[in-house]
């Protein structure tokens, strides 16, 4: 048995060289994935993990089993060279992180046993996009392509909607934790400047700069709101924005962090936003997770992900995506009202537990990987259209008119 990872993204190797020697968590479960695939050297000829976009190109086996190979793409893709290497691997079983049809187009030709595990969830808007996901459809729905794992219960059902056979699409999640924690409700406290906290990506697609122009009309209206903001401003874009809207003395940028600092820092805070645009790719951000179980009131983005998980004004405040006054209205209307705080704040719990899948990342892998009939079986019954996700597929009002702009 070869089994090969492609990925669009999360250098494997630079991972595994992270935590030998010592370092924490960047994200929640990141060791669990470096892990699982490390477990699956113990019993395949070999494994190999491919990652497209890496600082350089590099072959190697690491000291976990694991080979860990680098593209060395750092802006387009070129998915024939890309071919060329999987090609040279020899695969008999292929994980395809990626949705990218000529990978699936290869897979199919050559009659590689092949699965999607998709972490993000797929663009439907725009014409290109609808072409693209129609012939991506096809592809999914060939014989070849024997499972399509999606990250939470909305991505995998925006597969379904778009044709993918229901039997094949499994959700699956990072959760490992059974319990939320034992955290107390947060009472809106008293203060003349509330604490705002953004953690992810530094990018205008993931709505950072909403975040700040919320600030400055904030404080045009004379709220007073501190800006922490976690993650890598590589170029200094949202720098120069703060200092363009006069704000710099308000907003504070933290950098990369550890993951086991994030609840806490969360729960410092007074909200965590979330304010990803449609444009971008979600799955379901581990963000959401992390601020749910730090009992912080969320204020989010009407993203399509988001819209089986939160509820406005009951789990969370939801705010059209892009609109940094309706994300202003949004922060004012929650600290200055501290029954809505409280009872955000109390439902967070209950929120987490929702949230819930019984079936994890590596369990698809495990079961797929293991060809034994009780594995195929157990993988059906986990499919999207199993009645145990029905609760999971109720879709709550996620917008009210006070947030429009």
């Amino acid at each position: 048995m070869r089994v090969l990872f492609v990925q669009y993204s999360g250098d494997y190797r630079q991972a595994v060289q992270h935590f030998s020697v010592g370092q924490q968590e960047t994200y929640y479960a990141q060791k669990y994935s470096v892990d699982s695939v490390a477990k699956l050297s113990g019993y395949a000829e070999e494994v190999a993990v491919l990652c497209c976009m890496s600082a350089e190109k590099y072959d190697e086996t690491l000291p976990n089993g694991v080979r860990a190979i680098g593209a060395g793409f750092s802006e387009r893709i070129d998915f024939k060279e890309i071919i060329q290497v999987i090609e040279q691997f020899r695969p008999t079983h292929l994980i395809l992180r990626i949705p990218n049809k000529e990978l699936f187009t290869w897979a199919i030709q050559k009659k590689v046993k092949t699965i999607a595990l998709f972490a993000e969830s797929i663009i439907t808007r725009g014409w290109r996009n609808k072409i693209k996901n129609y012939r991506l459809v096809k592809l999914l729905n060939h014989p070849q392509i024997e499972w399509v794992g999606s990250y939470g219960i909305t991505s995998s059902l925006v597969l379904q909607n778009l044709g993918v056979d229901a039997r094949k699409i499994i959700p699956w999640d990072f959760l490992l934790e059974t319990y939320p924690g034992s955290l107390v409700p947060k009472p809106l406290r008293e203060a003349e400047a509330w604490n705002l906290l953004y953690v992810g990506s530094m990018l205008p697609a993931k709505g950072v700069g909403d975040i700040l122009e919320a600030v400055a009309q904030l404080k045009v209206r004379n709220i007073q709101a501190r800006l922490q903001l976690v993650g890598k401003d590589a170029d200094g874009l949202f720098l120069r924005q703060a200092e363009q809207l006069g704000i710099t003395n308000q907003v504070e940028f933290l950098g990369v962090i550890a993951n086991h600092q994030v609840e806490p820092l969360m729960r410092e805070s007074d909200l965590v936003i979330v304010p990803s645009h449609h444009s971008y790719p979600e799955g379901f951000p581990l963000v959401i997770h992390h601020a749910l179980r730090s009992r912080t009131p969320i204020v989010a983005s009407d993203h399509p992900m988001f819209r089986n998980s939160l509820s406005h004004g009951s789990s969370a405040m939801i705010f059209p995506a892009g609109n940094s006054t309706a994300l202003a209205n949004c922060v004012e209307k929650v600290v200055s009202d501290a029954e809505l705080y409280y009872s955000i704040s109390v439902r967070s719990y209950e929120t987490w537990q929702k949230l819930r899948l019984p079936v994890k990342w590596a369990d698809v892998l495990d079961r797929w990987l293991d060809d034994a009939p009780e594995n195929k079986r157990w993988l059906s019954s986990y499919q999207v259209s199993s009645d145990c996700y029905q609760e999971k597929k109720a879709v709550p009002l996620v917008a009210n008119q006070f947030l429009q702009a």
